[in-house]
C-alpha cells in the first residue's frame, strides 16, 4: 500500500542544497517537496555495525536533516570487513563517534546526534520519541524485540534487517497500519539455534545489499513515494543472486498488536529471549573455569580432554593447544558422546562460551558429572594466556 509522507517538508532548500542534491531534485516523484521533507526528517540507527554502516552514510548523502546513532560499542579490527563506515584508524574508538565523523564528512549539512549508550528499556521510549523513523540495524533478538515493541508503543515505523552469512532480510514494521515484528517471528528462536554473525560470519557486501533496501524503505517513508516494504518480507539470496517477496499479515492475536495484546509495557527482553537456556545456566553453575585455570591444568599435567564445541572453520582460525574439534551440533543431537573419553575430565569450550554451556548441559546429562566448561572461550585464551594468537 501506498502511505502519506511522514514528514511535512522543511521551510526551504539552500543553493549549496540545491547543487548538492540536483540529482534528487530532478526526480519527478522525489522533487524539491520530497528533498525537503528529507530535510526535516529526522532518523534514528540503532546499532553502526555492518547494517548501520551504509544505511548512516547513504541516509546522510541522501540529506536526511537529523541523523541518531545509538551505538555503545568500539570499532574492533574485524569489523572492518564489512562496517564501512569506520576505518583503521578508528579502531579502538567509540563506533558512534567514528561514524558520525564520517557521515560530518559525506555531508556537513545533516545534524548527527550520538547516543554512545546501549539501548535498553531505561532509555528506549526517551530515545525513539525524539526520531520520526527508525531504521533497525541491531544483532541479536533481545534488543530487536525491543526496539520492535518500542516502536509499537510509540505509533513510529522502523525499517528492520538481518543478514548471516550470504543470506538477508528486509522489512517495513508499523503497527499503524500493518504488521510489527511480533507478527512475523511471535517467539524467539530457541538459545543457540541461530548463530550470530560472530559466530556464523557474514558476507562483507550483504551488508550493503541489506543496507541499502533499508535507506531505501526510509526514503519512501518520509516522502511518501511507492509502495513501502510494509506487510512484505525481502528475502534476498546473495550465491544465487536471488530476491523473493513472502506476505506478512497483521496477526489479529499478536501480543502486542492485536486485538487482545498481552503485552502493555516493555519486558525483560534478555529473560524473554534467553540468550542461554536454563538448563545451560544450571550445567555451567559451579562447573566453570577461566582461560588461566585450564593452562594451570594443562602445566600440571592434569587428565583432561578439552573439547573445542565451535564449527571446522572457526577452528582453523586459532586453536587452543591440545584441543579437540567436537562441533555441538554434534554433541546435542547424542552422535558425539559415545566417543568422549571416559577416563578423563571433559572441558569444553567455544568461542565465547555461550555454545560451550549448552553442550555442557547435554555432556552433563549424558552422565559426565565432573565436565567443565571455560568461560569467555577461546577469546579469553588468548586475551588472557596467549595474546600471539589472533582473535575473531
Amino acid at each position: 500500500m501506498s502511505l502519506p509522507p511522514l514528514v511535512e517538508p522543511a521551510a526551504d532548500l539552500s543553493v549549496d542544497e540545491v547543487r548538492r542534491y540536483s540529482r534528487h531534485l530532478i526526480i519527478p516523484d522525489v522533487g524539491v517537496a520530497g528533498q525537503k521533507r528529507l530535510k526535516n526528517a529526522r532518523v534514528l540507527c540503532v546499532g553502526a555495525g555492518g547494517l548501520g554502516s551504509p544505511a548512516l552514510m547513504y541516509l546522510a548523502a541522501a540529506g536526511v536533516g537529523t541523523l541518531g546513532i545509538v551505538e555503545f560499542d568500539t570499532v574492533d579490527e574485524s569489523n572492518l570487513q564489512r562496517q564501512i563506515i569506520h576505518g583503521q584508524s578508528d579502531i579502538g574508538r567509540p563506533k558512534a563517534e567514528s561514524a558520525a565523523a564520517k557521515i560530518r564528512e559525506i555531508n556537513p549539512y545533516v545534524n548527527v546526534r550520538i547516543h554512545n549508550e546501549a539501548l535498553s528499556n531505561d532509555n528506549v521510549m526517551e530515545i525513539f520519541a525524539e526520531y520520526d523513523l527508525i531504521v533497525d540495524g541491531t544483532d541479536n533478538f533481545a534488543t530487536r524485540y525491543m526496539v520492535n515493541d518500542a516502536a509499537v508503543f510509540l505509533k513510529k515505523p522502523y525499517v528492520w534487517g538481518s543478514i548471516y552469512r550470504f543470506d538477508g532480510q528486509a522489512s517495513v514494521f508499523w503497527a499503524e497500519h500493518g504488521p510489527c515484528y511480533r507478527c512475523l517471528y511471535p517467539e524467539p528462536p530457541p538459545p543457540g539455534m541461530v548463530p550470530s554473525c560472530a559466530e556464523g560470519g557474514v558476507l562483507g557486501v550483504l551488508c550493503a545489499s541489506i543496507g541499502a533496501i533499508q535507506v531505501t524503505e526510509a526514503i519512501k517513508l518520509l516522502t511518501g513515494i511507492g509502495e513501502p516494504l510494509l506487510g512484505r518480507l525481502t528475502v534476498y539470496d546473495a550465491l544465487e543472486m536471488e530476491y523473493r517477496k513472502i506476505k506478512v499479515r497483521k496477526d489479529p492475536n499478536c501480543a502486542i498488536c492485536g486485538e487482545a495484546p498481552t503485552v502493555t509495557e516493555l519486558i525483560d527482553y534478555d529473560d524473554f529471549c534467553g540468550a542461554i537456556s536454563e538448563e545451560a545456566t544450571e550445567a555451567a553453575t559451579g562447573s566453570t573455569i577461566t582461560a588461566p585455570e585450564l593452562k594451570e591444568w594443562i602445566d600440571a599435567g592434569k587428565s583432561i580432554a578439552i573439547i573445542d564445541v565451535r564449527e571446522p572453520a572457526e577452528y582453523e582460525i586459532v586453536k587452543i593447544p591440545g584441543s579437540v574439534l567436537i562441533p555441538k551440533g554434534e554433541i546435542l543431537n547424542g552422535s558425539a558422546l559415545a566417543d568422549l573419553p571416559q577416563d578423563k575430565q571433559i572441558v569444553l569450550h567455544c568461542k565465547s562460551g555461550v555454545r560451550s554451556a549448552e553442550a555442557l548441559a547435554a555432556v552433563k546429562a549424558a552422565g559426565f558429572k565432573d565436565a567443565v566448561h571455560v568461560q569467555g572461550g577461546v577469546v579469553a585464551w588468548v586475551k588472557q594466556v596467549d595474546p600471539s594468537l589472533p582473535v575473531y
